[in-house]
């Protein structure tokens, strides 16, 4: 997808820039560019400008050298209101931006409300995000968080950038899993509700499901192994009784039905509980089993393309890759599986939502399934096939262990965030002087909270998504590292200075006398002040690119970067007091406070993207 442009509200923005030099260069400034078309960062050094825009592809396209192409730019560009320089250099056209322009943007679009994210790239579409979607009847475990945190700030990126967003929870109920629970439930569970009635009284909790789960798992295996020893060919007894009781689970018997509804009642309960915690919300929650109705009118559409075929016994949509494995639709005892459902949902998907771009976030482990699924829509004559995307992310590890709910060892999602917010009050303890002195006793459950469910969802998208995540609670909680809590302490401190300079409001300060109303940045000088300005434009680039790439990290590494910034530029004043913020000359003092203002915003804009608070003081 390439990269859209962004409006003129951005016009410090990597888009702009590109725009520019489309411009100046003969290409036709209004189109979507790809996004490696030109590269924007900083030039090597200070002094060669602001904004590097290398034109290596743009050369290719003119069929001449990047720095004949540079050169042309720089002599046909002329000064405006925001870039008053361009120089060549080599492959790379260097702009020296108006500073006073840059820092009044800034200053204004912070506070205006119009922010510097623009929403121009997404209005009028449409995305689709599945996320989260766990399977009812087990616990919510550590291990479903990077789905969850993954999908959830995608959803809030896309947002941020104009799109009408469908976050979507797939629930895992429907399969021979929950014919296996069925079974098990009837086998040992005691004791046995006699009615409906009293199955809707029965007070049942997802531990219990999960035991279950888990005993029918260990007894199945063991029944198999003894047939093996025995040498008798053949399925263990509880595992033909499981495949029966989903059978009836399909065909719709009330028993059957009556005990499913119940598990993923339970389920849902809590789930739920942990989503109030994460501050997550879904626009659609639907399970597999809403999609059964359909699935009867897609095998036929698939047997009328000409694409189904017959595997000992089942049925499968052979790969157009011969090495690739059949996506399999059903077994030979006629149950349906997760792709005939996943096919059912995907056309519904599109025939309610008409989508701009579906995604998938899910465990890299399924790359082949969604590859599978992807491939049998284009080949039935969907084109909308195209625009759907497996995001897959790497496994969390708790302990340098994976687990996982099969073998019962489990790491329990609230029972991390519950153990996070523990520790988060001693840091919200400790940090209770150096920031926020105000805060008093009643606001520390609060704020721990804030800390501790930042802290944990930070721990998942600080690095990129397909990496595999060590989760360490002195990482995750330091203030000091490349952590959640470190970010929401930088934006604390900015609170905690605007209230000792009198500013509440978090808005620009009136200028002074020699401050000309027109032109609040023009105070600002120190390469300090630049630099901090110079990192608050890109927070529209940054999301963007995440949004774009669907890559959270980015913005992660963009905030601690911010943070960085922010403190070289606070703690210069302790060295030399001409460059403090609360300075003696009030139209200066109201200029960086100002600044700072404007740090805050952008701080607790980029938290809230990511789906983390951002506490005024800590």
């Amino acid at each position: 997808m390439p990269e859209p442009m962004q409006s003129a509200l951005d016009p410090f923005s990597r888009s702009a820039l590109r725009a520019v030099v489309a411009g100046l260069s003969g290409l036709d400034p209004g189109i979507e560019f790809d996004p490696d078309a030109f590269s924007v960062a900083a030039p090597p050094r200070p002094e060669l400008g602001d904004f590097a825009v290398g034109l290596f592809p743009a050369a290719r396209a003119f069929k001449q050298s990047p720095a004949k192409l540079a050169t042309r730019v720089a002599e046909q560009f002329m000064p405006g209101d925001h870039l008053e320089d361009a120089r060549a250099a080599g492959p790379f056209i260097n702009f020296r931006a108006n500073r006073a322009a840059l820092f009044r943007h800034v200053v204004q679009a912070t506070h205006s409300g119009v922010g510097l994210i623009s929403t121009a790239a997404g209005t009028g579409k449409t995305i689709c995000i599945d996320y989260s979607s766990p399977n009812i009847s087990k616990h919510l475990a550590y291990h479903h968080i990077r789905s969850t945190v993954i999908g959830s700030a995608l959803a809030n990126l896309y947002r941020a950038v104009g799109y009408r967003v469908i976050g979507i929870n797939h629930l895992g109920d429907w399969g021979t899993t929950h014919g296996m629970l069925i079974c098990a439930f009837k086998t040992w569970f005691e004791p046995q509700p006699a009615n409906a009635e009293e199955l809707n009284r029965l007070s049942l909790t997802i531990a219990e499901l999960n035991e279950l789960y888990v005993c029918m798992r260990r007894a199945i295996e063991a029944q198999r192994d003894e047939l093996r020893r025995r040498g008798i060919e053949g399925d263990p007894t509880l595992e033909s009784q499981s495949r029966e009781w989903f059978k009836k689970l399909e065909d719709g018997d009330g028993e059957a039905r009556g005990l499913w509804q119940k598990f993923r009642d339970v389920s849902w309960a809590e789930f739920q509980q942990v989503y109030r915690t994460l501050g997550i919300a879904f626009e659609e929650v639907k399970g597999e089993s809403e999609f059964m109705s359909d699935v009867p009118a897609v095998l036929d559409m698939l047997e009328q393309k000409g694409l189904l075929a017959e595997s000992d016994g089942a049925v499968v949509v052979p790969a157009a890759d011969p090495n690739t494995p059949p996506l399999l639709l059903r077994k030979k005892d006629g149950a349906t599986l997760y792709g005939t459902r996943d096919l059912a949902a995907a056309m519904y998907r599109w025939n309610t939502y008409q989508f701009e771009r579906s995604l998938y976030v899910v465990d890299r482990g399924q790359n082949l399934h969604f590859s599978q699924v992807f491939d049998a829509l284009a080949r039935a004559g969907f084109d909308w096939a195209q625009r759907c995307s497996h995001v897959p992310f790497g496994l969390v590890r708790v302990g340098g262990k994976k687990t996982g709910s099969r073998s019962g060892k489990v790491v329990l999602l609230k029972e991390v965030l519950a153990e996070a917010q523990r520790r988060a009050v001693a840091v919200v303890e400790d940090n209770r002087d150096k920031v926020g002195t105000e805060t008093n006793r009643n606001h520390v459950e609060e704020i721990s909270r804030a800390v501790a469910v930042g802290a944990v969802i930070f721990a998942n998208l600080s690095s990129q998504r397909e990496k595999d995540v060590d989760f360490s609670w002195e990482q995750v909680l330091s203030t000091a590292g490349d952590s959640g809590p470190y970010i929401q302490y930088a934006h604390a401190r900015c609170a905690s200075i605007l209230r000792r300079a009198g500013r509440s409001d978090g808005g620009p300060s009136k200028p002074g006398p020699s401050r000309p109303d027109d032109d609040p940045g023009a105070l600002l000088q120190s390469e300090y002040e630049w630099a901090l300005a110079r990192k608050l434009i890109e927070i529209g680039s940054v999301v963007h690119r995440a949004a774009h790439q669907n890559e959270p990290h980015l913005l992660s590494r963009y905030l601690l970067d911010l943070c960085a910034v922010f403190s070289r530029w606070y703690t210069a004043g302790n060295q030399d007091h001409a460059l403090r913020v609360l300075c003696d000359d009030p139209d200066l003092r109201a200029a960086r406070l100002d600044l700072v203002a404007a740090t805050q915003h952008v701080l607790a804009r980029g938290l809230g993207l990511l789906g983390i608070d951002a506490p005024e003081a800590m």
